[in-house]
């Protein structure tokens, strides 16, 4: 019988004690970025009904979906069938915005008439996985339902880059925020005679221009069934437009590109308006309007928003305004939107430019040693007393030699341990040694905790 293999299967990975403790650094930053806001945690199961999923994320999204399988008897029934959606019932989540328009739409005596949430959890998507993209990954996504005003907007925008602050990055020189609005895209693509019925399939091309260029774009344009004098036209938008720019220098260019169409320009006043209120916060100094911007997601109705880091390839975050897709489950019309940011790609540009802190909040602040099978009780016990006084506290699990105990604490990032001997259990004493300095103090076993106290606020 052959061994299993070892590995994950690709796309997913092991974290071992160093990247665990750094997500949960990130995560924690996060979570009280967004508090600060007002925002309330909710979660939702990993996998949903196909049917809530399917039909929600345009073309790319279907074809990354998970399937999960029937099963027992409905999986032979299904097999004799000959597609493949009736041999799979369930999926596993793509996003955590289709969950929440469920969730909502579920309690909405609960939840309405305004509904701030946060949701931090992974999701699933059957990518190629590549550095910063896997299959599993977190999302740290605030959403705002119940809400028309572009103040939504700028709520949602702000938590999402305190809570980049909140990690050490510089709106403005160390990411910038790309602003669109979908109203704004559907006018130049009006303005270049794109048909109204192949809108949809013209922005899954300019989507990706980033990743396959002018020359890719109007390739996959004509693919798309777009007339030449329309991906000609498309062309020099992209080449008028593209890129990013602050708003001062925008607004003459995309004023000029949206003349004569009353629906453009609406989104260029919601952009203005959303702007002024940007301004004020956080994420104003990131600030930049990119009418090109077209976000993949099929549920985008209004402003629509990226982060972009200069060292990374695909967005850090983004999100957008989506008011008809909480209605596909609510029976009505319930106005939303959110901002998302991805836990990966922060965690990898935090590695790439060594930005966490040497110590991140989790780490045992003191060892008890064990030398003598006969104080393994006493061990204990100061082992307990120094966690009531709240010091996170490690106790060497079985009796060994001090060196090895030591080697221990160093391995682990501890620098006091407390030692018990018999001479100071008799004496109801405790040895604190610090293993930096080399210093060592023999203390009574109820001042040890407040001493220790002490040395780790001088740190």
């Amino acid at each position: 019988m052959s061994r299993p293999a070892t590995q994950p299967v690709s796309g997913m990975r092991d974290l071992l004690p160093r990247d665990a403790a750094r997500r949960a650094y990130v995560i924690r930053a996060v979570q009280s970025a967004f508090q600060l806001y007002g925002f309330q945690p909710v979660e939702t199961p990993a996998m949903e009904r196909l049917s809530t999923l399917q039909g929600k994320y345009g073309e790319e999204g279907e074809q990354l979906m998970y399937k999960v399988l029937k099963r027992g008897r409905k999986l032979t029934q299904a097999l004799a069938s000959a597609t493949d959606d009736a041999l799979a019932d369930m999926g596993l989540r793509y996003d955590l915005t289709v969950p929440l328009a469920r969730l909502v739409a579920a309690h909405q005596q609960e939840l309405l008439p305004v509904f701030k949430r946060y949701q931090i959890q992974p999701v699933y998507r059957a990518e190629r996985p590549a550095q910063g993209r896997y299959r599993e990954f977190m999302q740290c996504d605030v959403d705002i339902v119940g809400l028309e005003s572009l103040d939504a907007e700028a709520d949602v925008v702000n938590a999402g880059v305190s809570a980049l602050q909140a990690l050490g990055f510089d709106p403005g020189s160390d990411f910038r925020l790309r602003l669109n609005h979908r109203a704004v895209l559907n006018g130049l693509l009006a303005a270049s005679r794109v048909p109204s019925a192949l809108h949809a399939t013209a922005l899954v091309a300019i989507d990706k221009a980033d990743k396959i260029g002018a020359e890719g774009v109007e390739r996959e344009l004509a693919a798309r069934g777009l007339p030449p004098a329309s991906v000609q036209a498309l062309l020099r938008v992209m080449s008028n437009l593209g890129g990013g720019q602050k708003p001062p220098a925008m607004r003459p260019l995309l004023a000029e590109a949206l003349a004569g169409h009353a629906a453009g320009q609406q989104g260029l006043q919601d952009l203005e308006t959303l702007t002024a209120l940007l301004d004020v916060g956080p994420a104003g100094p990131a600030l930049r309007w990119d009418p090109l911007l077209a976000r993949g997601m099929g549920y985008y109705t209004g402003p629509i928003y990226e982060v972009q880091f200069p060292d990374l390839a695909s967005s850090g975050g983004g999100g957008g305004r989506y008011d008809e897709l909480l209605g596909l489950f609510a029976g009505k019309r319930i106005p939303a939107c959110g901002f998302s940011l991805g836990l990966e790609r922060i965690l990898l540009i935090m590695e790439t430019r060594d930005m966490f802190p040497e110590t991140l909040g989790q780490e045992p602040q003191a060892l008890v040693a064990q030398i003598d099978a006969a104080q393994a009780r006493c061990a204990h016990q100061i082992a307990h007393r120094l966690r009531a006084e709240g010091l996170r506290t490690d106790l060497f699990p079985e009796v060994a030699g001090l060196r090895r105990q030591f080697r221990y604490a160093e391995k682990r990032g501890i620098r006091f341990v407390v030692i018990i001997g018999a001479d100071e259990a008799q004496a109801d004493q405790a040895a604190l040694k610090d293993l930096d300095s080399g210093a060592q103090v023999t203390l009574a076993q109820q001042e040890t905790g407040a001493h220790l106290k002490r040395l780790l606020h001088a740190q």
